[in-house]
């Protein structure tokens, strides 16, 4: 009871600093939900819509005209502007008018009548995967379909039937089935990621800051009497109330992307709180590891802001990391929110077992007792440092 009382005491301590500290309510509350509603608003539409195309059409019969129409009418594609010249073009496109363009010879339409196989050119920027990636796509389906229209066309003229016609441009008929994320939606694959690891960024900057301004501001010694100098009820106490707080955070994020905006979870509730619950013990208990191996405060901060920063290439949701080098393979499991994707992947997007993510699970846990290793080296850091600007 007595060391209860303590806990309470030096929690409400810490409420009083809170407080009075702008810096906490930034950190804690504003930036984190400014960062929600940031990355989810920036990619509301799912993906980018209606991005710039250019045309360079030589031949400017009905047919390439029907083509480009077919083009404009794509959802990723809008026809912007038509170039008289490939060079032209070009140029749009390094001056970022333009993130592609196709390029239809003179002649395109007799060589197709002919069945002399004429060539239809597209080019497209990869300086923004994203964008370059989905225009590829879309052009490469539009001299896939006009082809397969003027070859439609011939057939039916040489008397075969429709489902012949078809049989014969395509022999072979592929049947799709994107699996959980079937639109392509890109809010549902970065903000689950992105915003989470902001979150934890913010969790592990405030650790740190807060036990170093303890003995920056000369209050160390102070805390620890009021915990009998025992270093686990004095840490206890003081990240209670970091601990509520960032659990509410979390929580109001995970109802606003499943409830309100609908991403998809078919693992349930009860696993997107287990997952909000090991995010936020396992971050704190990061932080506060960092300071007690490092206890400075510009130090510690540093660490866990270059720490913090790495995780999101560490992560393997742009790049897997079983594609990664060996070392960085190993090296990944060393960043919690590698584990807190890959549990989030594993059994709430995919709805896969527990048990098929049971050594993320084991690590996270792993990361939230990581204190008890460094507790007596923070506990003689308060009783005995001084703080050296």
């Amino acid at each position: 009871m007595k060391q209860l009382r303590q806990i309470y005491g030096i929690a409400v301590r810490e409420c009083g600093i809170i407080c009075h500290n702008h810096i906490y309510w930034l950190c804690m509350v504003v930036f984190p939900l400014l960062v929600m509603f940031f990355f989810t608003a920036m990619l509301y539409e799912g993906k980018p819509l209606k991005m710039p195309v250019g045309v360079v059409d030589l031949d400017n019969s009905s047919t390439t005209r029907s083509i480009i129409r077919r083009l404009d009418a794509f959802q990723t594609s809008h026809v912007v502007a038509r170039y008289p010249s490939v060079a032209e073009a070009r140029k749009a496109i390094q001056e970022n008018q333009i993130y592609a363009f196709l390029y239809i010879p003179e002649g395109t339409t007799d060589d197709l009548m002919a069945s002399r196989q004429p060539k239809m050119s597209f080019y497209y920027t990869q300086t923004s995967l994203v964008a370059g990636s989905l225009l590829f796509s879309d052009l490469k389906t539009i001299s896939t379909l006009a082809s397969a229209a003027v070859g439609q066309a011939t057939l039916l003229a040489k008397g075969f039937t429709d489902e012949q016609a078809q049989t014969f441009l395509q022999p072979i008929k592929v049947d799709l089935h994107p699996l959980n994320n079937p639109t392509t939606d890109y809010n549902v694959y970065l903000s689950t990621m992105l915003v989470p690891g902001l979150m934890m960024l913010f969790m592990f900057l405030i650790t740190p800051y807060s036990i170093g301004t303890e003995l920056k501001f000369g209050r160390s010694k102070q805390w620890m009497e009021m915990a009998d100098n025992k270093a686990w009820v004095a840490l206890i106490g003081k990240f209670t109330p970091h601990a509520l707080v960032f659990l509410i955070l979390t929580m109001t994020y995970a109802y606003y992307v499943y409830g309100i905006l609908g991403f998809p979870h078919p693992g349930g509730t009860l696993r997107i709180i287990m997952l909000t619950l090991l995010q936020v013990f396992s971050s704190l208990g990061f932080g506060i590891f960092m300071f007690g191996l490092l206890p400075s405060l510009r130090m510690s901060m540093s660490t866990c802001s270059l720490w913090a920063v790495l995780s999101f290439s560490m992560v393997g949701s742009a790049f897997p990391a079983m594609a990664m080098d060996g070392a960085l393979q190993s090296l990944a499991w060393l960043f919690p929110l590698r584990h807190y994707f890959m549990i989030y992947q594993t059994c709430i997007f995919n709805d896969y077992p527990l048990a098929d993510a049971w050594s993320h699970i084991a690590v996270l846990v792993a990361f939230a007792l990581l204190p008890i290793l460094v507790a007596p080296k923070i506990r003689n850091a308060m009783l005995n440092y001084v703080y050296i600007p």
